[in-house]
């Protein structure tokens, strides 16, 4: 069994290896996946606070003027008070100053091509491979399901030895080898926590419905895309409406994500809690956009059993759980896993 596991962990190792570098080394960069972005590009974000901001109609506005012909698709509403709107076009994000309504300067393009942040992220999610097979995805799925082994049968390995300690007077394959079994050691119960969820997150499809099933609670609806049936000469509500709407649909949360509908679509606006660590947010509203009327609200306050799991799930992974400290947490474990495939192949390579 030992010879049969080592083989296995060897070969698995080999093969995987390259797929697990990737995700090691991205998912430590990720876990500051906002901080750096800000940090890159200062100038677009950060902005001195006053004592009142533009409304959504206001910047609008100053956003068709500086690019005419441009229709608006969305805003990004900042949470914080220093720090720039997004403006959302269909060939670029433009970043404006709420207070002043300065215009500080646009990215084109989709954040994957444009930004490093959102290359990096691309890298980790799929490997930069863009296809409805979402060929990327699974492979990296499976190199989750791969760490997973690793550090099982790394662990059945270990423990006659029980080693957890360099010395690097010795040979350096006996280097690496001390290396290789304490970093994995102490970064084993990281690196299951962030390969389990990952693989769960990886293969959604099949664990999202196993949550509904064993919390026994009902999915939710799917929100509405298109608007009820109106006049012909209906006026649609504005987003500075639709966004007051949303607040007082979910007492509490704070929309900051609003896209602007078509001529039949909907607001469709994400919102954040205080409790929701995560950038993405996790609660829901849709009104329509000529009646005013909510047509969907869920936040993660009243979300289904099953859904607080994939968010905690989530939360978990990105190390946004308990912010700063597990986020620095998860990046070092992260990392961690590119060092153990490191140190793993040297001491393959120094074998002999």
């Amino acid at each position: 069994m030992r010879k049969l596991l080592f083989n296995l962990h060897l070969y698995i190792a080999l093969i995987a290896g390259v797929f697990v570098v990737i995700l090691g080394l991205t998912g430590s960069i990720m876990a500051f996946e906002p901080e750096i972005d800000h940090l890159l590009h200062w100038k677009l974000t950060y902005v001195a606070p006053q004592a009142r901001a533009l409304s959504l109609g206001e910047i609008a506005g100053i956003v068709q003027i500086a690019f005419p012909g441009e229709p608006i698709a969305g805003y990004a509403i900042a949470t914080s008070p220093n720090m720039s709107y997004q403006v959302v076009m269909r060939k670029r994000t433009a970043f404006v100053n709420p207070y002043s309504g300065e215009t500080l300067g646009a990215r084109s393009g989709p954040d994957w091509v444009s930004t490093f942040q959102g290359a990096v992220h691309q890298l980790h999610m799929r490997l930069l491979i863009h296809n409805k097979a979402d060929t990327g995805g699974r492979i990296e799925s499976c190199a989750s399901l791969a760490i997973i082994f690793l550090l099982l049968s790394g662990l059945y390995l270990w423990w006659p030895l029980k080693r957890v300690r360099i010395r690097w007077s010795g040979t350096s394959r006996r280097s690496w080898f001390d290396l290789h079994n304490t970093v994995g050691m102490f970064s084993l119960l990281f690196l299951l926590i962030l390969a389990t969820t990952g693989a769960v997150m990886g293969f959604d499809e099949k664990t999202t419905p196993f949550f509904f099933k064993v919390t026994g609670s009902p999915p939710p609806s799917r929100p509405p895309r298109t608007s009820d049936p109106h006049p012909a000469d209906a006026k649609p509500i504005t987003p500075d409406q639709a966004v007051e709407i949303a607040r007082a649909a979910l007492p509490g949360a704070t929309p900051f994500a609003i896209e602007v509908p078509g001529p039949n679509g909907v607001y469709y606006m994400r919102a954040r809690f205080p409790e929701d660590r995560t950038p993405g947010g996790r609660s829901l509203v849709v009104v329509d956009q000529y009646s005013g009327k909510v047509l969907f609200a869920l936040g993660s306050r009243n979300a289904p059993a099953a859904l607080r799991m994939v968010i905690a799930n989530r939360a978990i992974h990105t190390g946004d759980i308990l912010g700063i400290p597990s986020k620095i947490v998860m990046s070092l474990a992260s990392l961690m896993a590119a060092v153990q495939l490191l140190s793993g192949v040297m001491m393959w390579w120094k074998r002999s």
